[in-house]
């Protein structure tokens, strides 16, 4: 569906003082070509915004010009022309010298120079005409915009010219040509081609194919001729394609049948397009390029991404004979009247440009939204169009009766003199053609009138979506230009800018205000629009005195603003309006209203009385808790205990988890992090529920691990506790351990509390220290507390010792605490030989309760081969541990004696005389195995 508006993006228009008729024309760099019908001269005309089209320049050419383009790289024009039934392809440069009467022109074959004097002295000074040489007739051809390189369509082939810049004579150069590249297309004759930065573009009647020359590096090879289909496949190409008529189900039929009926257009893309049966072979003829550089070719369709959409659709009253396309319009003429279209282009490139744009912080008008007409201006015999920069060129051809010869098109502006002029020229001309220039307007001054124009229909809420999608449009517009590298202007892009601010806070006043289903996008376009939350209140709150009822998107708006991302603090007047808004319109929000840092200032009397006649009406444990933290905020300590009261601990940690601001705050990147009255409070009375609700917090992923880290250590900041972290850290990290089930976290609070365990055993400075959980608590609670030392976390099952190796630095052996976690790391890393040869060193009371836990399953071999021995010599030491020597010694010789045979264990004992003191083992030896 088109919607038609009447505004006004046509300016001015100027008729062309051309000598003869029209046959052709093309503009570029500030000039318009005019190619006369006869086809053998060309008129050069400036193009000036708002002033008279005067005459350039003038010349001849060498043949009847069938088509003609001109490059802006380079400034050179391009034509295909016929002479004697013969068609040649010529570049025209230094164009610009024939506005003096008399230049000579020069005609030469492409890559040959005239070295004479006349060449040495003035090179720059006369144009030149060069012949460029085919095997086939021309067909078509495209002059790159971005390098000025010559694409040409033949019969059979593709052929690409470079743009060189010849040195002839120091400091001398002029533009020449090197054939460089030779495209084969099997099968298909071009109609069109265009050529832009790599990207090649053949049309061939109804079929389009899109491809894209690329680089890459391969092995040296003789054979220069590459084809697409054995290209690495590791290229980096974001999407290939291919269109083509006809069904993808029947794409193997193009094999079997010469003819059959397609329903509609048919896209193939990816791997399908190489399966269609056109190929695309590369020759590199030209002499410059790196050795080991060739060129590749990936399939590519109207579109680089994931797939190809149809964007708009176009609806003309009668049949169209011609259409160009701009940054911001499409125009088509028809017999009688040149239309102006909205397009899609800018809501494009904002989404290839930036992928989020469809997200809280941004939007954007989809592309898909119905086109619009925005002018519909009349002009007689319309025969041609072409559009450059801000100027529409129109060649009209009719039968001369009275004004039948005239166009009728936008009228120019007062100051000028052009009404006169053109109306001088009509009368005297007497012919039947005209080619007008029309000029169209900025895009600040239609931007404004289509402003202007949505207003009629804001009052009326049956056509608010024609406001809506009228601004929409406005909105694409200055999206257009400041999408648009051309516009550098600083003042320019200024004014761009702040006319874009403008239109975002207009289209988030009618998303806010008008009942839509896409209300959201209230949220995003206020965003855009730099207006701050006091802005869009007040901006609404006069809307909803006329209206007597609040929008969706503007509560929606309100609603994301103050509870996630503002940062910016209401007055005492403005959070009061806030409060009556909730109040009236979604009175359920107002306990995360009333918890918004936004709402600091807020009165708290007001508040309260809101809360309690929600609370009359929907009773919850938030409303409760939230009427606590307002009691306190007004010091009622008698209301806040009445209120605290109510609920048990566990549904109020039930309540923290719904609203976590009412005990902590962070800002919006979470950098910053300020606890509540209410969290200070109950670090007071409540420890056990403050730690128990930030544990629910981290476990439901509403405050991740260093939040509540920080939390905690702000909360504590003015008690002074001990430099490892306050006590209610360390208790919220074993509450954590024993509640979350996330190895990640797991691991980080082990090593957090590995830390706090081993510096106070270091500093021994733990004597004032009250848990809320004692060491039994902990065991019991979990697994990850060993069973040896239950205070310890080295003896359970979940930590890597090798993660505190740094931490036993600070820790000496040479007491029981640290030789215990000493030897436990040890253990754990399996070195047991030494942690054996430690204890019978420093504590060999320890030794048998060590290697009954430790010395099992695959290390239990250890007590006959090292504890045995190494006993045997401790117990003929003299001093005060040789009954701790020889107890341990009986208690090893009962578990050997047990699990070796006879023999193996004669074989240990000592042949030192002391055989009578294991012969009792002996016998307990033969014992068991007599009767096993």
């Amino acid at each position: 569906m088109v919607h038609v508006y009447n505004c006004h993006p046509f300016a001015s228009q100027q008729i062309v003082p051309t000598d003869q008729e029209p046959g052709l024309f093309c503009c570029g760099g500030d000039a318009l070509f005019v190619v006369s019908a006869g086809g053998c001269r060309i008129e050069a005309f400036q193009l000036q915004r708002e002033e008279e089209c005067t005459l350039l320049c003038r010349f001849a050419t060498m043949g009847k010009v069938l088509s003609i383009a001109h490059s802006e790289i380079g400034d050179y024009l391009v034509t295909i022309e016929e002479k004697s039934k013969a068609t040649y392809l010529r570049a025209y440069t230094n164009w610009r010298y024939q506005a003096v009467e008399k230049t000579r022109v020069a005609v030469r074959m492409l890559g040959h120079f005239l070295r004479g004097s006349s060449f040495r002295a003035a090179p720059k000074e006369q144009m030149e005409i060069i012949e460029i040489p085919l095997f086939d007739p021309p067909l078509c051809f495209s002059c790159c915009q971005v390098t000025g390189d010559l694409l040409v369509g033949c019969r059979k082939s593709l052929v690409l010219f470079s743009l060189k810049k010849q040195d002839v004579n120091d400091p001398l150069s002029v533009l020449d040509f090197e054939r460089s590249l030779i495209v084969h297309v099997p099968g298909w004759t071009p109609t069109r081609v265009c050529f832009c930065d790599g990207y090649v573009a053949i049309q061939m009647e109804l079929e389009i194919l899109i491809v894209k020359l690329e680089h890459f590096h391969q092995q040296p090879t003789n054979d220069n001729v590459l084809v697409s289909k054995d290209i690495n496949t590791s290229i980096d190409i974001e999407d290939k394609g291919l269109m083509r008529q006809v069904p993808q189900a029947d794409v193997s039929q193009l094999e079997q049948d010469d003819f059959y009926i397609c329903q509609k257009h048919q896209e193939l893309l990816g791997e399908e397009a190489r399966e269609c049966g056109v190929s695309v072979t590369l020759e590199r003829t030209g002499m410059e390029h790196e050795a080991g550089d060739s060129l590749g070719v990936s399939y590519i369709l109207y579109s680089i991404r994931n797939g190809v959409e149809l964007i708009s659709s176009y609806q003309y009253p009668e049949k169209a004979q011609q259409a160009v396309l701009s940054n911001q319009f499409l125009h088509v003429i028809t017999r009688n009247a040149l239309q102006c279209f909205t397009v899609r282009c800018s809501a494009v490139a904002a989404r290839t440009e930036d992928p989020y744009v469809d997200t809280t912080m941004k939007a954007c008008p989809p592309f898909t939204m119905d086109v619009c007409a925005l002018r519909i201006q009349l002009f007689i015999g319309l025969k041609a169009l072409c559009h450059f920069k801000n100027h529409v060129i129109l060649l009209t051809k009719a039968a001369v009766d009275g004004d039948g010869g005239s166009g009728r098109g936008p009228k120019k502006a007062p100051s000028k003199k052009s009404t006169s002029t053109k109306q001088r020229v009509l009368s005297e001309s007497g012919h039947g053609w005209n080619l007008y220039v029309v000029n169209t307007v900025s895009t600040l001054h239609l931007y404004s009138e289509m402003v202007e124009y949505s207003k009629k229909y804001e009052t009326s809420s049956p056509q608010a979506q024609s406001c809506i999608h009228l601004l929409s449009e406005a909105h694409l517009l200055l999206r257009a230009d400041l999408l648009d590298p051309g516009v550098r202007d600083p003042a320019e892009r200024g004014e761009l800018e702040a006319a874009f601010r403008e239109s975002c806070a207009q289209l988030g006043d009618c998303y806010s205000r008008f009942d839509k289903r896409d209300f959201h996008l209230a949220l995003p376009y206020y965003k855009m629009s730099g207006l701050s939350v006091t802005d869009v209140i007040e901006r609404n709150v006069a809307f909803s005195q006329k209206s007597k009822s609040f929008g969706k998107g503007f509560l929606f708006y309100l609603k994301h603003s103050l509870y996630e991302e503002s940062s910016e603090e209401l007055s005492e007047e403005t959070a009061g309006q806030v409060l009556h808004i909730f109040s009236t319109a979604e009175p359920s929000q107002l306990p995360h209203l009333v918890c918004s840092p936004c709402m600091l200032h807020a009165n708290h009397a007001t508040a309260f009385t809101c809360l309690e006649k929600l609370e009359a009406t929907f009773p919850s444990v938030i409303v409760t808790l939230t009427k606590a933290a307002v009691a306190l905020k007004m010091e009622n300590l008698e209301q806040y205990k009445t209120e605290m009261g109510r609920h048990a601990e566990m549904l109020q940690v039930y309540g923290f988890i719904e609203e976590p601001k009412l005990l902590l705050l962070l800002s919006h990147e979470g950098k910053s992090i300020e606890p509540t009255a209410l969290a200070h409070h109950l670090k007071e009375t409540q420890e056990g529920l403050l730690v128990a609700s930030v544990v629910a917090l981290h476990e439901n992923n509403k405050v991740k691990l260093g939040e509540a880290d920080t939390f905690f250590k702000e909360l504590c900041r003015e008690t002074g506790d001990e430099k490892d972290g306050p006590q209610l850290l360390v208790d919220f990290w074993e509450a954590l351990l024993v509640a979350s089930t996330q190895e990640a976290v797991i691991q980080e609070l082990l090593f957090k509390l590995s830390t706090v365990y081993i510096d106070r055993i270091s500093t021994k400075e733990n004597s004032g220290i009250k848990p809320l959980k004692t060491a039994e608590d902990l065991i019991n609670s979990c697994s990850h507390y060993g069973l040896i030392f239950p205070w310890s976390l080295l003896s359970g099952p979940s930590l890597d010792p090798s993660s505190i190796f740094p931490l036993l630095e600070q820790l000496s052996d040479n007491e029981s605490p640290g030789l215990s976690i000493h030897v436990l790391c040890a253990t754990k890393l399996g070195d047991y030989e030494s942690c054996i040869d430690k204890l019978l060193e420093r504590c060999p009371q320890a030794i048998i309760p060590y290697a009954n836990h430790e010395l099992q399953h695959e290390k239990q071999p250890l007590w006959w081969q090292k504890v045995l021995p190494e006993l045997c010599k401790k117990t003929k030491c003299e001093g005060n541990e040789n009954n701790t020597f020889l107890s341990s010694l009986k208690e090893t010789l009962l578990v050997v004696a047990m699990e070796l045979d006879p023999l193996d264990f004669l074989n240990l004992i000592p042949d030192d005389g002391t055989a009578a003191f294991f012969l009792p083992y002996v016998l307990e030896c033969s014992q068991k195995n007599l009767m096993t």
